[in-house]
């Protein structure tokens, strides 16, 4: 497992073993209190897509870590047909950012990624030691999965403008937690996309090496 970074703005420069993690991004919003939320995800989408189109060319994997919403048969494509078929308020936001074939995907039952999914196994077939921490919402999932990242001694990164809560005060505030106990970096994804430009693609590793075929897309 990785050790303690002495300079959390260091991580990706000097960490090839990155991965980028979009949160619950595949997301109907049919849930209560969540107006001002709305009113924020065209922008934070646009972030997480420049986010991610740069970690494509760093050769950093993207791992998509969605709510199964209860539905137990479900699989990834039912999930995505769901958010878009269904003309739902996260249809545009998932239209954005969906995933590719080089992508993973993984259905979490729970708040964090990683209770009772197999993120851990797969961010250890990478080699991964640093996360970058996208989506909804700051304040639940995404703190819920910082949370259980940090005691496995994962190294933090979430950009300020690539995660989401009900409220601006509810994001802040998770932030700020997540900064100050967590010790994560929360420069915004435009800080984070100009150390990526600096960073040599890592060498892929056939898929079978990597990961099964039951937690790609």
């Amino acid at each position: 497992m990785p050790s303690e970074s002495t300079d959390p703005h260091d991580r990706v420069a000097n960490n090839q073993n990155t991965a980028l993690l979009l949160i619950d991004i595949i997301n109907h919003f049919e849930f209560e209190d969540n107006e001002e939320l709305l009113e924020t995800i065209d922008e934070m989408g646009k972030h997480i897509a420049s986010l991610k189109e740069a970690a494509y060319k760093a050769g950093i994997p993207v791992i998509y870590v969605n709510d199964n919403f209860g539905k137990w048969r479900s699989d990834f494509h039912t999930v995505t047909d769901y958010v878009i078929k269904e003309n739902t308020r996260g249809k545009h936001l998932a239209e954005l950012l969906l995933p590719n074939d080089e992508d993973y995907f993984i259905l979490k039952p729970k708040h964090s990624g990683f209770y009772c999914t197999p993120l851990d196994i797969l961010l250890n077939q990478l080699g991964i030691k640093t996360l970058i921490l996208t989506g909804l919402a700051g304040n639940c999932c995404v703190l819920f999965t910082a949370n259980d990242a940090y005691m496995r001694n994962f190294k933090l990164i979430i950009p300020k403008d690539c995660i989401g809560s009900n409220t601006r005060k509810e994001n802040d505030q998770a932030l700020k937690q997540m900064e100050c106990i967590l010790k994560a970096d929360t420069r915004s994804s435009t800080e984070i996309i100009k150390e990526f430009k600096n960073m040599k693609p890592k060498k892929k590793i056939d898929d079978e090496k990597k990961s099964s075929e039951i937690i790609r897309k």
